[in-house]
C-alpha cells in the first residue's frame, strides 16, 4: 500500500466522514477475507466505494478479469486514480443510491458485490436503495459481501426482512486496525420478494 493512498483516504474522510468507510487504507487480511468466495468463475463483479483499490487488487490476484470490474467510487479524485490503475475496467463516478436510475447493468447479470461503504452511518431509506439496487444487478444465488469495523453486522435485521435478505458473518481479522469483519448478504431462499417500495 503506498503511503500517499493512506494520506489521500485520511483526507476523504476527514472531509467527508460519511462517505468514507475509514481513515486507514484496508489490509492485505481484510482484502484476502473478502475476497475469497470470488474468482474468475464469478464473471462480473460490482464493487462499491473502492477508494485507493486494495479490494479491486485483490479481486485481480485471484484471477478475476480487470474487464469483469465495475468500480463505483462517489469521489472524483479516487475515481480518477482507479482509471489509472485498473485501465479495463468500468469505473462509474456517482453515489451508489443511484444504483438503479438508470441501472448499470441490463438485468441480474453481476456474480458478486463487494462493498466498503459506512452502512451503519446511513439512514435507512439510503441504506435501502443502495441494497435494492445492488440485488438488482446480481443474478440468483450471488452475494453481497461487505465489512464492517468491530463485529456488530451494518445492516438492521427489519431492513434485511424488507428485502428478504440474510447477513452471515464470513470471518474477522484482526490485522486491521480496528479488528474488521466480514458479512456476506444473500437472498433468502424460497421466498417471494415483497416490492416495499408500492407498500
Amino acid at each position: 500500500m503506498p503511503a500517499n493512498d493512506a494520506l489521500s483516504l485520511l483526507m476523504a474522510w476527514t472531509l467527508a466522514p460519511l462517505r468514507s468507510g475509514s481513515a486507514t487504507p484496508s489490509s492485505s487480511g481484510l482484502a484476502a477475507l473478502i475476497t475469497r468466495e470470488i474468482g474468475p468463475e464469478t464473471g462480473l463483479v460490482l464493487e462499491l466505494g473502492p477508494g485507493t483499490g486494495p479490494f479491486t487488487r485483490a479481486l485481480l490476484e485471484r484471477g478475476v478479469s480487470e474487464k469483469d470490474l465495475t468500480l463505483v467510487e462517489e469521489d472524483p479524485d479516487f475515481a480518477s486514480l482507479l482509471m489509472r490503475r485498473f485501465p479495463t475496467a468500468r469505473i462509474v463516478e456517482m453515489d451508489a443510491v443511484g444504483l438503479r436510475y438508470p441501472p448499470l447493468f441490463d438485468g441480474p447479470v453481476v456474480g458478486a458485490a463487494i462493498s466498503s461503504l459506512p452502512f451503519r452511518r446511513m439512514s435507512p431509506r439510503r441504506s435501502f436503495a443502495i441494497l435494492e439496487g445492488v440485488f438488482d444487478a446480481l443474478r440468483p444465488g450471488a452475494a453481497l459481501y461487505q465489512y464492517t469495523l468491530g463485529s456488530r453486522c451494518p445492516f438492521d435485521q427489519t431492513l434485511l426482512d424488507r428485502l428478504d435478505l440474510e447477513a452471515t458473518r464470513l470471518g474477522r481479522t484482526f490485522r486491521s486496525f480496528p479488528p474488521a469483519t466480514v458479512y456476506k448478504v444473500s437472498r433468502i431462499k424460497n421466498l417471494k420478494t415483497y416490492d416495499w417500495r408500492f407498500a
